[in-house]
């Protein structure tokens, strides 16, 4: 982010005080900010016509006191109306939006701060590029609970740069949080196509319009995300939808998927209600069930890199039928143990699968290439943030083939960089939780210094010992049969 991108979404962020002051938490502040930029970005992009006359940043800055308030009320429904608009972004954007905002003069204070700030500047450096720094700034606050749906732009990065993706493919994320793999995607495609001018008519108009499918649960996430992708000039199908139910099929196939899933079960316990799943349709963790919707959506040949929590790697009964399914259909060629305290949200200890979709019925996993950046690391946290670099290693290591195809070195029982075949991990019972460096930094969190990383870092644990209790829970508790008389 350059200099003047970063003062800007710094005092943008210090609009939060005004929102504070009204009683509205942080984890609301971003989404009562994106309803008032998206207002001003439309008349600084020249987009107005978007929206209707009398719904525009220009009548609502203009009025005052309780004037102003009551129209932006009235505005927000409106523009929310399906029998009333028929843009379908700004439709979903302000779908059931409403505001928190009581006190007029706080209004009045956020409209005119907004238009203070330096929109020249931020017009040179990309509006998209802003309010995605808005996005990461929300995500770094641990007060907010914005992390669970942000990942570390460095290791989206790395993803991105590894599996390569190309121009005409059809790129999928089935858990789209805000966006942020769909915008890397973009960013790295257009730095190769000149900003698709190098493309045809019809290849730029796939890349705009065509080339990104997703779904994201929470609404406020999805607004988030539309926005997002909105002003990095992607208008792709975003659903807000639930992946496990059957809107995930409407996703359709795809040539690459990069995605962060939701860590834990499902609220109450529920199951996949997806008609295609097999493997994990009698199981509550969404985890594995995303997994396999990953599967089931990859084209022939097409390749995946989809972060999961260890227990993907070494639970048994469900777990263990959906890796050895993962590795009869797919080649799992590549794992990356990420560091330990990179996803505080969810408190628990994550990696990267790499995989390609067969394209014939035998047995498609020969050898699987694990890469461990877990040991003897640092502590990562407010005081060491991760970082580009962090990653130069093994994307050294993965080679430049997106198929995990390249030549590679086996570093041996002291480095990083190791493979095991078929058979080894078949009599490890198929699990794939391989460690062999000792780790002589001992536990990552006991080095923590900064309050707000230990506050996090205790949340997680509790997050994570409570969805455990309701696990086992519903294992335990005996099925209730109603008996009819």
């Amino acid at each position: 982010m350059q200099n003047n991108t970063s003062d800007i979404v710094a005092k943008l962020w210090n609009l939060c005080h005004i929102l504070r002051d009204d009683g509205i938490t942080y984890n609301e502040y971003v989404t009562e900010l994106t309803f008032l930029l998206f207002l001003k970005m439309m008349q600084e992009t020249g987009h107005e016509s978007r929206i209707p006359n009398g719904y525009r940043w220009a009548e609502l800055a203009r009025r005052e006191g309780l004037d102003q308030l009551d129209y932006y009320r009235r505005l927000l429904l409106d523009l929310g109306d399906a029998n009333k608009r028929s843009d379908p972004t700004v439709l979903a954007i302000f779908t059931d939006a409403q505001t928190r905002l009581r006190k007029p003069a706080n209004l009045k204070a956020l409209t005119a701060a907004i238009d203070r700030l330096d929109w020249f500047s931020a017009r040179e450096e990309g509006l998209g590029n802003l309010y995605e720094g808005l996005l990461e700034k929300n995500a770094a606050e641990k007060k907010s609970g914005a992390g669970q749906y942000f990942t570390p732009r460095p290791l989206i990065d790395c993803m991105v740069r590894v599996t390569r993706p190309q121009p005409g493919e059809v790129i999928q994320d089935p858990a789209a949080g805000t966006g942020g793999f769909i915008v890397a995607v973009d960013h790295y495609i257009k730095e190769r196509t000149d900003e698709l001018f190098t493309l045809s008519a019809a290849g730029a108009h796939f890349q705009r319009h065509q080339a990104f499918r997703g779904a994201e649960l929470v609404p406020d996430a999805h607004r988030l995300c539309l926005m997002n992708l909105m002003l990095h000039g992607i208008e792709g199908s975003v659903l807000c939808a639930d992946t496990l139910s059957p809107d995930g099929e409407r996703l359709g196939k795809a040539d690459l998927i990069l995605t962060n899933p939701p860590f834990g079960t499902k609220k109450g316990g529920g199951r996949p209600t997806r008609a295609d799943f097999s493997v994990t349709a009698d199981t509550s963790n969404k985890q594995l069930a995303f997994v396999e919707h990953i599967v089931r959506a990859l084209n022939p040949g097409g390749r995946a890199a989809v972060v999961v929590p260890d227990n993907v790697l070494f639970e048994d009964n469900t777990g263990r039928r959906l890796r050895t399914w993962l590795m009869e259909l797919c080649d799992l060629h590549t794992i990356l143990r990420l560091p330990t305290g990179i996803f505080y949200a969810q408190g628990v200890k994550t990696n990267v699968l790499f995989f390609t979709r067969g394209t014939s019925d035998r047995a498609n996993t020969e050898t699987v290439w694990v890469y461990d950046l877990r040991a003897n690391m640092p502590a990562f946290g407010k005081t060491r943030p991760l970082l580009a670099s962090d990653f130069a290693g093994f994307e050294a290591a993965y080679g430049d083939d997106p198929y995990g195809k390249s030549p590679r070195t086996d570093e041996g029982e002291r480095g990083r960089f190791r493979p095991f075949t078929r058979a080894q991990i078949q009599e490890r019972g198929d699990n794939l939780d391989i460690a062999w460096l000792r780790d002589d930094a001992g536990d990552v969190e006991e080095r923590l210094t900064e309050p707000e990383d230990i506050a996090a870092a205790i949340m997680a644990h509790l997050r994570n010992a409570l969805e455990e209790i309701e696990a086992a829970t519903e294992e335990i508790e005996p099925e209730v049969v109603e008996v009819v008389a």
